[in-house]
């Protein structure tokens, strides 16, 4: 991975939302065949991850839930489209530390989000789906 390609995945909460807006092409769980959505990625203590907000039950995590392979494709600034693996994360204390993280970066005065403030931790501990992105190569 080049250094522009990392960069760009390195976002802080500086970030602009343009920045912070991916797609990615899933596999579908019934269909097999690929499912391209724009999402929002976040990056926690050198970690990148896609979550659903309150979202109950997103296509694209119970696809990666069946198929982790994926497509994460930079597209604002860097192009990229990078191969990744999904893993879900379900354990109650990873899922807290790193939702704790987002939700503070999504109650900043910039609200890179764009969603009602203040963004309520526990309701996103409680209904979000987390998936960390692990990067081929």
């Amino acid at each position: 991975m080049d250094e522009a390609v990392r960069s760009a995945i390195a976002i802080t909460p500086a970030a602009t939302t343009r920045q912070r807006i991916v797609d990615i092409t899933t596999t579908g769980r019934r269909t097999g065949l690929p499912r391209r959505i724009e999402i929002f990625f976040y990056h926690v203590a050198g970690r990148t991850y896609l979550c659903s907000g309150t979202v109950d039950r997103p296509s694209w995590y119970v696809n990666l839930v069946a198929r982790p392979a994926f497509t994460f494709h930079l597209k604002h600034g860097v192009r990229a489209d990078l191969p990744a693996t999904a893993r879900p994360v379900v354990d109650d204390q990873e899922r807290r530390a790193v939702l704790t993280e987002i939700v503070a970066d999504l109650n900043q005065p910039a609200n890179p989000g764009h969603l009602a403030q203040p963004v309520d931790l526990e309701d996103w501990v409680r209904r979000c789906r987390l998936v960390e992105v692990t990067f081929a190569g």
